[in-house]
């Protein structure tokens, strides 16, 4: 399937119809060389903004981050979100977040460790889960591993697992996952009864994907082939055309709410 059916398709959307469900790094902007060195456009938040409006509040961010993060990114958009992978929910702007247990402390604790300075190790302590990202560091991969291994086995009464990314470990809770979350977003307000069209990129994006036929939805990878899919964008700056042009002809949006 070539990117240009891709594109097509998408421009065939009913925005009327439909909730617009993306996961963000890989899929709506670009891999950095960390989480925290990443950039959202104005032009991309616009046209979030336009289809929020089109699709009555149908529309979502699902990643990996925490909601709080995903605010500050898109800020002054505060979008309806699935955030952690599933571990936090939140349904429309102005929405309370709802979240799992955290993880005990000292387990957090014993994992962050490991991104001792210069090392080029970053992590995200999200209570619940903790990410440890080797992007600039892909050698440590190895070492990363036995560091997670042995702080669970720490915590044998804790029942963890570890999910795993583009150069990056998440040590979280077992059972949580993105196409959970959607499958339960699905069922509430301004998303019940419409087609759930998600685009994402990376393993963590697969348990929605696998969920999509049953919720009568279409799937996009970005970068990559994922089985079923409707088509296949080359790169996020694909995402983020394809997004304007089915934007383009809304009326002029409202901004959502202002960061915290």
């Amino acid at each position: 399937m070539t990117p240009d059916t891709a594109s097509a398709i998408f421009s065939r959307l009913d925005p009327a119809k439909i909730a617009l469900l993306f996961d963000v790094d890989g899929t709506l902007i670009d891999i950095g060389p960390s989480p925290f060195e990443v950039d959202v456009s104005d032009e991309l938040k616009e046209s979030l903004s336009r289809l929020y409006e089109r699709t009555q509040g149908a529309l979502a961010l699902v990643s990996g981050r925490p909601i709080r993060d995903l605010d500050l990114l898109f800020a002054p958009l505060r979008l309806p979100a699935v955030g952690g992978h599933g571990a936090e929910t939140r349904l429309s702007e102005g929405a309370p977040v709802s979240r799992i247990e955290d993880l005990p402390e000292g387990l957090r604790r014993h994992l962050i460790e490991a991104a001792v300075p210069g090392s080029g190790i970053v992590y995200e302590d999200k209570g619940y889960s903790v990410a440890l990202h080797y992007r600039k560091a892909p050698q440590e991969a190895e070492r990363l591993r036995r560091h997670i291994a042995a702080g669970r086995a720490a915590f044998p009464d804790e029942r963890t697992e570890v999910l795993l990314g583009k150069a990056m470990f998440e040590v979280k809770r077992p059972g949580v996952n993105k196409g959970d979350a959607v499958r339960r977003l699905m069922t509430e307000g301004q998303f019940v009864g419409r087609a759930p069209i998600f685009l994402g990129d990376d393993v963590t994006d697969e348990s929605v994907f696998d969920i999509l036929p049953e919720l009568g939805g279409k799937g996009f990878g970005v970068g990559r082939h994922f089985p079923q899919t409707a088509g296949i964008f080359p790169s996020p700056a694909d995402v983020r055309q394809a997004l304007h042009l089915l934007a383009r002809d809304a009326q002029p949006s409202v901004r959502l709410g202002t960061a915290s």
